[in-house]
Order: C-alpha cells, then structure tokens, then sequence
C-alpha cells in the first residue's frame, strides 16, 4: 500500500515530503500503463508535491473490467447486511484519519484547514446514511390486481459506476458518489480531478484497509481528455456521474449518447442571494459573506449574485466592504486562515481576467487585502457593484471569491432578475415576510432555495439544479433513481384467460 506523506504523526506541512502517487485497480496500487506521470503543483507554494501516475484507456479498461467481474463474481452474491458491513467500516476508517485527511485536502486544494475539517468528517457520514437508507428506503412496492395478479417492484443496481469528480471540495464529493453507488450494489471507477489527486489515493488506501474483494472500487487518475473521456467511452461503464462544469457535462453526455448511458450531472451555478428590506440584515450579512467566500468562492452553489433592496442597498454595502477588508486570506494550513489561494494557476488566472472583465464593463471592483501573502495563487475577497444583468459577470460563472452585487425595487423585478441566467442551481431568499419568502423561491428558477438560512444541506433532501446546472437529482432516496435500476414482477394468482393464436378449432 501506498502512503499519502512519510510522517503521518506529525503535522502537515509545505515541507512535508509527500510520496507519488498510483492508480488503484483491481485491489493493487499500479503504475500507469505509459508509465507516465504528471506534476501535482501546491497551490499556496507553487511548488511540486509529488508525482501523479497519468491515467489513459489501458488502465481505465483494467479498471472497468476489474469491476465488471466484482459487480458479477464476488461482490455480486454478497448478502445485503455484508455489503453494508463494508460501507460501514469505510466510514469507520474515515473517521479514523480525519486527522491526517484535512491538511492532505488544504495542502492539495487550497482550501482552509477549518473547513476541510469540516468537509472530511461530513464524509464519513456519506457512507453511515447510505448504508442505512439502502436498509430501510431501498424497497418495492406491491400492486394486486383483485385475485389475478400480484405485480410488484424491486431495485437491482446497474453495473459499473464511472464517477468523475471535481477538484473544489474533492473528498466530501467524491464520497457523496461512492456511498450511494456501493450501498446499492454497484462497482466503481472513480476519475478524480487531476489538480487535487491527494485524498483520492488517501480514500483508494482507506478503501484497501476496508478489505473489500479485488475490483470493486477503483481509481484512475489523469486527464479528462484521456481517462476522463475512455471512461465515458468505455461500453461497459453504463453509469456516469459528473460532477464540474456545464460546458464539459454537455460534452460528457455528447460523448456517451451512443451507448446511450445514463447520466447524472451537477454542473455550474450563478445563484441569486436576494435581500428585502425587511430582512434580518445582520444574519443575512454573515450569511452572503460566508456562501461566496467560504471554499475560496470554488463552490457551485455560492451566492455568487447579491440582489439588495433600494432603501438599504448603501447601508449593507458599506458593511460588505468592511467585510472583505477584514477576512483573513493566507495559508491554507493556518487554522485563523478563512480564504486560501485558488487551486491551480490557470484558474487563478481565469478569476482575474473576470475582474479585468469588470472594470471594462463599467463595475467598480472593491477587493480586500493580499498583505499577508507573499506568493501563491490569490485573489483577495471582491465586491463586483454597480453591476447589471447585461454584463458578462452578471450572466458567466467566475468560481472564485467575487460577488456580483446589483439593486432592485420591486418583487417582481428581482424575481426576473434573478431568472435572467443560463443556470438554476441554488437560491436564497432572505425576508421576515412569510408570504412572500414562499412566493420568491416558488417563483427563483432553481433546484434547491434556501429562505432566510445558508447552504445547510440535508442529506435527506435531493441535490440539483434547473436549466444547464444539471440534469438529476443526488441525495437521499433519490439517488436511487440514478444507481439502480426499477424491474418490474408480474406474477399470476389465478389461470387468467390467455388468447388461444392458431388454435385449431
């Protein structure tokens, strides 16, 4: 078994040697099939962490075999109470590490000690509330007809999970996939995102500790355009959940109509955070700042589109301005630290030509303080105001630590404003009116509204969005409609009349 860093019984640090990396297939960690590897880069040093095997067809095809035999050998004929022993000792085992996990995500992501701390423990229970919502939720309905007939349903998983996961918040969503695709019986081929590969490998060697048979959960790092894409491809791969974004999911499901392969896809998001004058401004204030700065603003559901109120526009404004000077942004292993440096530099530099965007476009762009970072891939906190819906960075997706901030007048015109969007995945409604908190998210176009609240998740609840955020919905037994597949039994009671074709007479 491989091993994520040398000393694991000491802390993490930038200095911290950190061993290469392999793909896990069919039980074993394996180089590639090149041999080649590729540069997994720290985003707060710019320097090299370790060495990545790189994935490609051949070891996607070894993957994907390897499951097809669990899925119809061993794994196949385990009972279900030993199928969901093992997802239980996953989570186990995860909680076992979360020590060793979290800086592994900062040092990987960027993302703030504090909160992958957070994100790994949410992990474990990914796989405690699948094991029991297969349990007690995975279950048919009978439907009798009089005396005649007794139809009734049941659920059997599909085959080959593919999974590709996105690199902004890599363990907790990886496993949000995982558990539910192993609860309900499946196998797995996970292609993580190739710029954070580090909690991916720690997850292949907790997976191994766990024991299950050889080829049911596998790991191929790489490249979209080449692992990424033979698994798409790959005949024997029916399932494929993605998560990341829009334009590539498109591309994705292009890909895999041929096979005619069932998708589930979580893509991007411009979701509207929308403030009436009635509103609790102090806890709306807490909340904007928190759902577009926390995660470094790389989260699909952030509030990246800030709707005030005319009569208090100024007011909360001059307080968000306060905000983004006073947010502490350094190093993502600092546990003060609450924003880290983007994840790699070429979506550091993605971020920056929306400011330059901005300023083109007649904005004025309000940035906070980068006086504590020499280097890395930063972009302090930034306000976007006197922003209009025409805009590129009122319509486009930045995925960064920038909030678009507009004003309105009346219900009606915020409601348009905020459906003035390609993309429909979250939205916030914050208002003491209870009429019109229900009347505002029935009326926002979007799969998921939070009033007067920020993103809490229910793990019960179903995730996803509207328009092009995605198609499908993850999360509690909804789930199930994207890993198993429903097979419908018609059994007879009785001997029912059956036509007699060709019956001589």
């Amino acid at each position: 078994m491989t091993h994520a860093h040398a000393q694991t019984n000491t802390p993490l640090t930038h200095d911290s040697k950190v061993t290469d990396i392999k793909l896990y297939i069919n039980g074993q960690f394996v180089d590639a099939a090149t041999k080649e590897t590729f540069a997994n880069i720290n985003p707060f040093t710019e320097k090299t962490i370790n060495n990545v095997a790189s994935g490609d067809a051949p070891d996607i095809d070894a993957a994907v075999t390897a499951a097809k035999t669990a899925f119809h050998g061993e794994w196949g004929r385990l009972k279900l109470t030993e199928r969901l022993a093992y997802v239980h000792k996953i989570a186990d085992l995860i909680d076992a590490h979360i020590e060793e996990i979290a800086p592994l995500e900062s040092l990987d992501t960027g993302l703030p000690l504090a909160q992958t701390k957070k994100m790994v423990a949410r992990a474990a229970q990914n796989f405690r509330f699948y094991a029991e919502m297969v349990a007690t939720r995975l279950t048919g309905d009978a439907y009798p007809v009089d005396d005649q007939f007794l139809n009734y349903t049941m659920y059997k998983p599909v085959g080959v999970a593919g999974l590709i996961t996105p690199w902004n918040a890599p363990f907790m969503l990886e496993t949000w996939k995982i558990a539910p695709a192993l609860a309900t019986g499946n196998t797995v081929v996970l292609k993580p995102a190739e710029w954070s590969p580090l909690t991916a490998n720690k997850l292949a060697e907790i997976i191994h500790q766990a024991n299950l048979p050889k080829g049911v959960f596998n790991v191929v790092h790489g490249y979209g355009e080449t692992a990424g894409a033979a698994l798409v491809a790959h005949p024997d791969a029916p399932l494929i959940s993605f998560t990341g974004e829009t334009t590539t999911g498109s591309e994705i499901m292009k890909n895999g109509a041929p096979a005619l392969k069932r998708f589930s896809m979580e893509l991007g998001g411009k979701s509207p955070f929308i403030v009436f004058a009635d509103a609790d401004l102090n806890r709306a204030l807490d909340a904007c700042t928190w759902g577009i700065f926390s995660f470094n603003g790389e989260r699909c559901t952030a509030n990246s589109r800030l709707f005030l109120h005319d009569s208090i526009y100024d007011t909360f404004v001059a307080e968000l301005k306060k905000r983004v000077q006073n947010i502490r942004v350094g190093d993502p292993l600092d546990p003060e630290t609450e924003v880290g440096p983007l994840i790699h530099r070429e979506h550091f530099e993605n971020v920056s030509r929306y400011l330059d965007i901005a300023k083109e476009e007649g904005a004025e762009v309000v940035s906070g303080t980068l006086s504590q970072v020499e280097n890395g891939h930063f972009v302090a906190p930034t306000l976007l105001l006197n922003a209009h819906g025409d805009m590129r960075i009122a319509k486009e997706e930045i995925f960064g630590p920038v909030m678009t901030v507009f004003r309105f007048s009346t219900e009606e015109e915020v409601i348009e404003m905020a459906n003035d969007t390609r993309y429909g995945l979250a939205g916030y409604v914050w208002t003491q009116d209870v009429k019109r908190a229900h009347r505002v998210a029935h009326a926002v176009d979007a799969g998921m509204l939070w009033v007067n609240a920020q993103n809490v998740r229910d793990l019960r609840i179903p995730f996803g969005g509207a328009k092009q955020s995605g198609i499908g919905r993850e999360g509690g037994h909804y789930a199930f409609e994207f890993y198993t597949e429903v097979k419908a039994i018609h059994v007879a009671l009785t001997d029912h009349p059956i036509p007699a074709f060709g019956k001589k007479r």
